[in-house]
Formats: structure tokens, sequence, C-alpha cells
């Protein structure tokens, strides 16, 4: 009996190039729902010619011009466009591809798939809008997928996407290329919406999970733009913080579900491969000399990447880190966390010193009350610690977080 053909390398090959192509096709016809149907009919002919004629050279700018061309024909088909030219004809196999390619270069690549992702992140968007679209649009990911990473039905994430789709039609986003300095403000704005997906996944206790899978999704999106953009400093350190904080994915929970604490963590447990590359983005990043928010999370996730054991810590380092953090992202959460710094370096007293002038801004924050019950268990403040801890199980983000506190209740 005759075995079917293995397509994983066609399979590979499409979900690689979607972004691209997909951001190519968005630019030319201004319109989600024709630029989808023109990637798909791009794919299908991909299934129908790559696996007996090989892929093109050039498969991304192979995908572009058929899908372009499918879409023109569907188009004029519709009498929504003057028919083309009798000198371009439709585009149907590899024969033309040298000067396709020179065509599709100077079209700027670049410049088409950061367009793509700051679409999904506008700013009029709620953050949920942005994942949400980003994920189903850049990565081309299933809406029942999305909807069970975010645990909605399929349909409300399908009304979700809609809406998100709506609302950028309605703002009427330029698309021509950006200069230099919109386009570093759009890397940032498209590096925190990443950081926001990867944060989606990463809070799931089950590895095998929709949502886990988020955080994988992120960095592969985030390598893709650093093969864009090889010496942005900022890419190199939010993969770095990426991958050091996914190299902790295996001991970061228990057999059932419950958070384990970085000091209480099985080190070995600890995904060394994935350490060391972020350890060599990050060394990569500072040599530029352009410090950035991203590269000090990263080089503070670097101090426990590289401590064999929680006594070894570098917590002074740790401290002047947030210090200079603070200086470039001024939040309280950041302060927030130099204080534990503090109370490893000086004692709980001088944490809550610091702590103090947050409780207002950080009132409606799980990991504040978490903190502070803490430290006041710590100074024997068992009356102000049971507050303190009821407070952020009221606030917790996940059944493992309120699980965490409860047994520090416990222990009270």
């Amino acid at each position: 009996m005759t075995q079917p053909p293995d397509l994983t390398w066609i399979e590979a090959r499409l979900m690689g190039a979607r972004p691209q192509v997909f951001a190519a096709l968005l630019r030319y016809f201004r319109d989600f729902d024709l630029a989808e149907e023109a990637f798909q009919d791009a794919c299908l002919r991909a299934l129908r010619h790559w696996p007996e004629k090989g892929p093109p050279r050039d498969a991304t700018a192979w995908l572009i011009m058929v899908g372009r061309n499918a879409a023109l024909d569907q188009l004029r088909r519709q009498k929504r466009v003057t028919p083309l030219p009798p000198d371009s004809p439709a585009f149907d196999g590899a024969s033309d591809e040298p000067d396709m390619v020179e065509r599709l270069d100077a079209a700027e690549y670049r410049d088409d798939l950061l367009r793509l992702m700051f679409v999904c992140c506008h700013p009029e968007l709620p953050a949920t809008q942005q994942i949400a679209l980003a994920l189903r649009i850049v990565s081309g990911l299933p809406v029942a997928r999305i909807a069970a990473a975010f645990l909605v039905k399929e349909k409300a994430m399908e009304q979700r996407i809609t809406r998100a789709k709506a609302r950028i039609s309605d703002a009427d986003i330029p698309f021509e290329p950006p200069g230099p300095q919109e386009r570093a403000e759009r890397l940032q704005a498209v590096a925190a919406m990443l950081y926001l997906v990867f944060n989606e996944g990463y809070t799931d206790a089950n590895p095998a999970s929709e949502r886990a899978a988020l955080s994988d999704e992120a960095i592969r999106l985030v390598r893709l733009l650093l093969e864009m953009f090889p010496a942005e400093p900022e890419l190199m350190g939010l993969l770095a913080l990426m991958l050091l904080q996914h190299s902790r994915q295996a001991a970061r929970f228990d057999a059932q579900g419950e958070v384990i604490l970085l000091e209480d963590q099985d080190r070995s447990l600890w995904t060394r491969p994935m350490i060391d590359e972020a350890l060599s983005l990050l060394e990569r990043a500072m040599l530029l000399l352009q410090p950035g928010p991203y590269q000090i999370q990263a080089a503070i996730a670097a101090q426990h990447a590289r401590a064999a054991r929680p006594e070894d810590t570098d917590w002074r380092g740790i401290e002047h880190l947030y210090l200079a953090l603070e200086r470039h992202l001024p939040s309280p959460v950041i302060t927030l966390n130099r204080a534990v710094a503090v109370s490893k370096l000086r004692g709980p007293e001088a944490a809550l010193e610091v702590m103090a002038p947050l409780a207002k801004a950080l009132d409606g924050y799980f990991y504040f009350h978490g903190a502070r019950g803490t430290f006041l268990r710590d100074l024997g403040r068992q009356a102000e610690a049971r507050e303190a801890f009821n407070r952020a199980i009221a606030l917790a983000n996940t059944p493992a977080e309120a699980a965490h506190i409860r047994r520090q209740l416990d222990q009270l």
C-alpha cells in the first residue's frame, strides 16, 4: 500500500513564511479577510505543486505573488477593480522567480512585518484583543486554539477578533513605510505586545496546555524579528529574558500544580541550553552599549541563572540593576521587586520601608500583598500578615497563586 507523502516540511515552511506573506498581502489590499483568503489560496497552491516540483528558491516571495494574484483574480471577478493589463499574467509557477524576488526585495519585508505587528498592537485595542489578533493574524493559530488558551468559548474569541479587526479598519492606519524614529517606536510597542503573549503562557502550571504554548509562540516571533533586526539590542534583551524565564518552567510548579518559589526550585531542572543561549544574547546586547529595560530585566534574571544555589545569588548586584531599571522605566512594580532584593540584603523591615509608598498604587496587585504578608510574618506581626495574605488570595490571578498563599496562611 502506497504511503501518503510526508508534507510536514511544507507545513513548517508555510508557518514560517506566514507573518511576512500576510504582512505583504495586507499592505497591498488593506483588508484583513481578503489577505487571509489570499494566503490560504497560496498555501493550497503550494500543497499542490511543491511535493512534485520542490519548493521555490524564495518560498516567501512565491507565496506573496501567488496570493496577490489569487486575490486580484477574486477582485476582478467581483468587478471591484479594473482588469489587469495584458502584460500582467497571473503567476502560476516559479519561472519568473528571479525578477519576482528582485521586486519583492524592494518592497521591504521588514517594514511589512513590523507594520503588521504594529497594527495588531494598536493602542485603541485592549491588551486581550491585541494578543488574540496577533496570534490569529501573525501566527495563524486557529481560533479554537486561541480560545482554549484564554479559557473562553470559540464563538466568544471569534467575536473578540472580529471586533479587533473592525476597530483597526475604522482607525484607518496608514501603511506607508515608517521612518527611523517611528520604526523604533513601533518596535517598542511590538516588543511589549509579544511580552504580554509570553506572560499569558508563562503563568500556566500545565506545560502541555494550549495557554502554556503561547510562551513558545512569543519566543518564535521574537526570533523572527531578531532575524530582521539583528543589531537591535532590546530585541536581544527581550529574547534573552524570555529564554531565561522559560528555562525554569519545569521547576516552577509541583505535581499538584502549586507554585514553587525561585529559591526553592530544583535548579537541575532548569534548561541549561536555553540559559546558555540567553547569556550569549545578553552579552552581545550589552556590547552595543545601548541599555534598555529588557536588557536590564534579562541581566537580573541572569543573576539567578548563574547562581548554582540560592545562597550564591548576587542580591547586591540585583538591587543595583533594579535601581537602573527604575531610572529607565519608573514603576511601582519594579520598586516592589527591588524591595525583595532589599529584604535579602537588609532584612524584612527595610523591605517594608521600601514598599510603604507603594500601598496606594499597588492595592489591587496580588504580588504586593503576598510579599508584604511574607515580610510581616518574618517579623512576627501575625495579625497584619494574615490580613495581607487574605487580601492576596482575593486578588490571585490563578488557582496556583491562591494555593501558594493559603500555604503561607496555614503556617501562621
